[in-house]
């Protein structure tokens, strides 16, 4: 019995795991972004200060974080080096930190074996920005793919938050300044807005914890029962919930001041639910947030706007549908964006390359969408009608 080996003593041990490892020095870049009314910064000064306090070389093009009121000044002090050109930046780094997709532009700065951290914009990705990938040899990783060991979406889920708070701040002030002069929360005497929710997500979550601080009436919609169920327990609140279906939304929408859209589909368009019909019978000065707008929304009369011109009225109705909500509070959002990030590059760096790291099955895994020219995301793959192949069978 002394001598017999039990399946647990036969197991890889972490302290073994972590003479294996060999840490490598990393050196990221960080260019300022180039896509509209991006104002956000992938890595903070107080992160870029741990990066560089371990031996990182940290490389920021001049004023990539100016909108985040993060001056180069601050990146300076924390360690970083100060070019000015998105070109030298490429050109120094070997792992390339983004917010939204490179440009066509950036695209060709791109070296063979570069890894890229960036979003993908599922809405808006061609074939020919993949395939300039691939012909660079570059290791991509998409923040929505990026999946947790419990299923969650951790940056998208962050993101999320800002999104869900966002928007009850934002109806609070159209309602009050451009819509029906009433606050969004009740005061004595005077019943508080109501407040229809879309979806039963991060979202919507964030969005009714909000609404519900202010004192407002809430109720959240949505196609499947479960997810209602989880929304309440998050919630540790008694909220009137109930399925999507249209004789309720006909019963609510007129008596509804703010309509919320946050039902999302995962990897695919948005599903609409609210016909222009519907919006029709809504009280005139009554708000719709449509923060779905960036998968096509969840209203029929949503149409994109942007931060300088962000609403529209239609039937009376003030609609609000910017994309990227957290842009429009680029310190939060990088704020909450770097903390996300920076453990997922400590790790890259403990592991001494992108290859070991996945092949020890960390959760990056779930984000590469090119590795070794070739395309390694299936969603991508039938979205784009190219051929994939698994991650794994190219870091065995």
């Amino acid at each position: 019995m002394a001598g017999r080996k039990t399946a647990a003593s036969i197991q890889p041990q972490p302290q073994a795991e972590r003479l294996l490892l060999r840490p490598s020095t990393l050196r990221i870049g960080i260019p300022r972004e180039k896509h509209l009314q991006e104002r956000r910064v992938p890595l903070i000064p107080s992160a870029v200060a741990t990066l560089t306090a371990r031996g990182h070389e940290v490389i920021v093009e001049h004023r990539a974080g100016e909108y985040a009121s993060l001056p180069d000044k601050e990146y300076v002090e924390a360690g970083a080096s100060i070019v000015y050109s998105s070109e030298e930046v490429y050109e120094r780094a070997d792992c390339i930190v983004k917010i939204t997709p490179p440009t066509e532009r950036e695209l060709t700065f791109f070296r063979p074996k570069q890894v890229l951290f960036s979003a993908v914009h599922l809405g808006s990705v061609r074939q020919e920005y993949i395939q300039a990938l691939l012909e660079k040899n570059v290791t991509a990783i998409g923040y929505e793919f990026l999946q947790a060991k419990d299923g969650s979406l951790p940056i998208m889920r962050i993101m999320s938050e800002i999104a869900g708070y966002a928007a009850i701040q934002i109806a609070a002030g159209l309602l009050a300044q451009q819509g029906r002069a009433t606050l969004l929360g009740g005061i004595t005497g005077v019943p508080p807005a109501r407040v229809l929710i879309l979806g039963a997500g991060t979202v919507a979550l964030n969005a009714a914890r909000a609404a519900l601080g202010f004192g407002c009436s809430v109720t959240v919609l949505d196609e499947e029962v479960y997810r209602l169920q989880r929304l309440k327990a998050a919630l540790g609140y008694p909220i009137a919930t109930g399925l999507i279906q249209p004789e309720l939304l006909y019963e609510l929408l007129p008596q509804t001041d703010v309509l919320i859209g946050a039902l999302y589909r995962k990897g695919a368009r948005a599903h609409l639910v609210v016909t222009a019909d519907m919006v029709a019978t809504m009280a005139e000065g009554s708000v719709i947030i449509d923060v779905a707008i960036d998968q096509g929304g969840n209203i029929e009369t949503s149409v994109q706007t942007t931060h300088d011109l962000p609403t529209f009225t239609k039937y009376g109705v003030i609609h609000y549908c910017v994309p990227n909500i957290p842009s429009r509070f680029p310190r939060t959002a990088s704020i909450a964006f770097s903390n996300v990030l920076l453990p997922m590059l400590l790790r890259l760096s403990e592991y001494g390359g992108i290859r070991s790291l996945l092949a020890a099955g960390h959760m990056l895994k779930t984000g590469v969408y090119t590795y070794g020219r070739h395309l390694t995301n299936h969603t991508l793959a039938r979205l784009l009608h190219m051929e994939s192949l698994d991650v794994e069978l190219l870091v065995i």
